[in-house]
């Protein structure tokens, strides 16, 4: 069974504070881009990969991707769930009746754990996401700015950090979103929309190394994440 994937790469990265979007910056002679979508090509199961890009992006053209005939661009939208619906629309769900979201900024992913995640969804036929137990205490603040205070401890028994790849069935993924979205719903995420709409979401564990390039000072431990690897 072959899986569609989507990578919503709009995003201008604000928090990296640095001259271009964060999937463009350099990792070990590459950009963080060319990094993750080059894990996702490893895996034979995986389909077409569809990248929601921002209309006015003028560093794609420059990249490997450009010429990588696996690889459809599609126009990302103003948030997160616009690109990846944009990108749903483009998807025929009938050749491709999964669909892998996944973060342009998580070049570290595992191979072995993307194919969990494919081999639970599929088993259960139902939708999951990679995922880590939360470790640490966890506090909410009382909102005053510009610092917090403690408000209480929130227990961390059954808390995780969500992470991508996350996996659903592509028309069931794509309605939910559009219906989430129509209703003016926060989408953070696409298991959001799912569990919005009263669908099961696997919780599937993944390695922790597998993160976020957010901040500057994530891009100093991807670098080392990625000799380790």
């Amino acid at each position: 069974m072959k899986v569609a994937v989507v990578i919503p790469a709009a995003g201008i990265g604000q928090r990296m504070q640095a001259d271009r979007p964060k999937q463009y910056l350099q990792l070990a002679g590459k950009t963080i881009l060319e990094h993750t979508v080059g894990r996702l090509l490893q895996l034979p199961q995986l389909g077409q990969i569809w990248l929601a890009l921002s209309a006015e992006d003028p560093y794609f053209e420059a990249t490997s991707l450009a010429q990588q005939p696996k690889v459809t661009r599609v126009l990302g939208g103003a948030e997160r769930a616009n690109s990846v619906l944009n990108a749903l629309h483009a998807i025929d769900a009938e050749q491709f009746p999964w669909v892998l979201v996944h973060d342009a900024a998580r070049p570290l992913v595992h191979i072995a754990d993307i194919e969990n995640l494919l081999q639970q969804c599929f088993s259960t036929q139902a939708g999951g996401i990679l995922a880590t137990l939360v470790r640490d205490t966890m506090k909410r603040g009382d909102g005053a700015s510009p610092l917090s205070k403690v408000d209480h401890t929130v227990s961390r028994q059954q808390l995780w950090h969500a992470l991508t790849p996350q996996l659903f069935p592509t028309a069931l993924l794509r309605d939910c979103l559009s219906q989430a979205l129509a209703a003016g719903i926060a989408i953070t995420d696409e298991a959001s929309a799912l569990e919005w709409a009263g669908h099961p979401v696997l919780l599937v564990p993944g390695r922790a190394d597998n993160i976020k390039i957010t901040q500057p000072e994530d891009l100093a431990l991807a670098r080392f994440y990625l000799e380790q690897q």
